[in-house]
């Protein structure tokens, strides 16, 4: 790829590896950058790491996390960017309206999705990705959640990506996030925060009796159970905190 000459566009179809050098060197410094400012405020460590970091052979995985600040996306992308994975995040795309926002996200390897539609532009850049060894990262519910008592509408969409790149998906968790920036102010706090891996899932670990469709439903129903069951165990074990 040459530097000056490419389009978003092509930076979301294109193998990470192809990507400028120079742009390669520029997110690998702003990441690191990012990572020791968000383990200086927020002291996390990824629990269970071993979990997030096996690798199926030549192909990727579908990295699903819940969402409760903008914060905890620096902490969970340097995680996975410095364990050795070359992450492709999913964002919607409100944010590509942005000339500078969608020149910046298509960098660091983002590809946007149409939410509420079949975004097919969006699925097969992610299944090719998968396919050349390269992690999705999505969060499935899509906005910030900021209490327990609040019902997220998951969206399915990385069930599908999932089957279509044939890859496992792992379920991570994050707590603590949601009060980093008292109601009213517009600073966040340092405080600690947590992440905590659990075992992935794949396709193939559906009931055989079912059917096509309702393997997929118990694929995105098992995924979303296990994030939700480690968020619901790191909450019991910091009480007060989200």
């Amino acid at each position: 790829m040459r530097l000056l000459k490419q389009t978003p566009e092509d930076y979301y179809n294109a193998p990470y590896a192809e990507f400028p050098a120079l742009i390669r060197g520029i997110v690998a410094v702003v990441m690191g950058i990012l990572w020791a400012f968000s383990k200086l405020m927020w002291r996390w460590k990824v629990e269970d790491a071993d979990l997030l970091f096996e690798r199926q052979e030549g192909r990727g995985s579908v990295v699903i996390c819940n969402h409760t600040s903008m914060a905890e996306l620096l902490a969970v992308e340097t995680a996975l960017f410095f364990g050795g994975r070359r992450i492709r995040p999913i964002f919607k795309s409100e944010f590509a309206k942005s000339k500078i926002v969608r020149w910046a996200f298509s960098r660091v390897g983002g590809i946007p999705v149409e939410r509420g539609t079949a975004d097919m532009k969006c699925l097969r850049a992610a299944q090719h990705a998968l396919q050349r060894g390269e992690d999705v990262l999505i969060f499935p519910e899509g906005t910030r959640i900021r209490s327990r008592e609040i019902k997220p509408e998951v969206h399915g969409g990385f069930a599908l990506i999932a089957q279509m790149g044939k890859a496992p998906v792992n379920p991570l968790a994050i707590c603590g996030w949601s009060d980093i920036t008292p109601a009213g102010k517009r600073l966040m706090r340092p405080k600690k925060c947590w992440i905590r891996a659990g075992k992935a899932v794949s396709l193939s670990d559906a009931p055989a009796e079912l059917k096509r469709k309702e393997r997929l439903a118990w694929f995105e129903s098992e995924a979303m159970s296990r994030v939700y069951a480690m968020r619901d165990e790191l909450c019991a074990e910091h009480p007060g905190r989200f």
